[in-house]
């Protein structure tokens, strides 16, 4: 069981996960701003984070090198869908639409995870689930304003909804990747394979990947490009990844899943004060509800899933009464009493929060 010391350290590790996750935006327009590919954005950001990565990875995995070999299949799927995928399609919307319009578009992807565990799992949505996903809908047309006269740039809106399915990959993979592989070193592996995607896909001539030295505008300011390449890999990837991980372990990853949302709020103001990207109106109230209706679906996740209370006072009751007959059965010297007893102790331990 977590302490409240825990609970309060894990509550700040997230909100700061978020807050670096929330800068990779303005990081990206500014490199974009200054001739970069998206595709080259995404590829030094995980360069140098997987570099910067490295050490601890190896140390963690103390010589088990099977393990990755195990997990093979995973990592590759992780990186390339997960981390390469999801993070091309954001920069690519974050070329053609504003940072903020970008990733509430990409936040769409924990909707799409709950329509993957209906159909593939049959784990129908509850009445909360539905009603933030009516909200997350009406929020994405405020947002796009299908009602107004201007257009957004519907290849933008496509890239948006490609990071959305990244994120959902993301999310899935995440929770059945197996407990031989370590967070940090699933991270680590993902986003070399995904560097090294990327670079390929480059060789070949499938994206266009091209960068430059020259100075970037940046906090309103000319400075070098190394600052948005190291923010960008530093604190969006190794600082961001790593907090979250640790918060995670703190509170479980239903809650912090859920604070991870202040992502969407803290992308916003970052790409107003660093990029002077104030949203309309509209796209503000659009947002609103994007959030709230992610956040019900979050709520409605966290919302216990065992027995109801007068379910579990009569297991309670039953698993009394039959140890009271096990326990007389016990003088016969009985061995099955034993099993008998540790069987009813388990519907009790299953009724218990999931703390991830």
């Amino acid at each position: 069981m977590h302490t409240a010391t825990q609970q309060r350290a894990g509550l700040g590790l997230a909100l700061l996960s978020a807050a670096a996750f929330g800068t990779s935006g303005a990081f990206a327009t500014a490199l974009i701003g200054s001739g970069w590919s998206p595709a080259a954005a995404v590829t030094a950001r995980l360069l140098v984070a997987a570099a910067v990565l490295t050490i601890p990875a190896l140390v963690m995995l103390r010589g088990q090198f099977g393990v990755l070999a195990r997990e093979g299949r995973s990592i590759v799927g992780y990186g390339v869908m997960a981390i390469a995928g999801a993070q091309l399609c954001y920069f690519n919307a974050v070329a053609r639409l504003s940072v903020g319009v970008a990733l509430l578009l990409e936040y769409l992807g924990i909707l799409l995870v709950v329509g993957w565990l209906w159909l593939r799992h049959g784990r129908r949505p509850r009445r909360l689930t539905v009603a933030g996903g009516i909200a997350a809908i009406l929020g994405l047309a405020l947002v796009l304003d299908v009602t107004g006269n201007h257009r957004l740039d519907p290849i933008g809106v496509l890239w948006g909804l490609g990071a959305a399915v990244g994120l959902a990959v993301y999310f899935v993979v995440s929770s059945q990747a197996d407990t031989e592989l370590r967070p940090i070193v699933m991270a680590w592996a993902g986003m070399a394979v995904g560097s090294l995607c990327l670079l390929a896909v480059g060789v070949l001539g499938v994206l266009p990947i091209h960068a430059n030295t020259r100075d970037v505008q940046f906090l309103h300011h000319r400075t070098s490009w190394l600052v948005p390449v190291l923010g960008i890999s530093l604190v969006a990837a190794v600082f961001a990844y790593a907090a979250g991980i640790t918060a995670a372990r703190a509170l479980g990853a239903k809650l912090a899943s859920f604070l991870g949302l202040s992502e969407v709020l803290f992308a916003v103001l970052f790409a107003w004060l660093l990029l002077g990207q104030l949203p309309g109106p509209w796209q503000i109230v659009g947002g609103a509800f994007i959030v709230g209706g992610v956040a019900l679906v979050q709520w409605d996740e966290l919302r216990p899933t065992g027995s109801r209370p007068t379910d579990l006072h009569a297991a309670e009751s039953s698993a009394t009464e039959s140890s009271a007959t096990a326990g007389s059965s016990a003088t016969a010297g009985s061995s099955a009493t034993a099993g008998s007893e540790a069987g009813l102790s388990r519907p009790l331990v299953a009724a218990e929060p999931d703390r991830g």
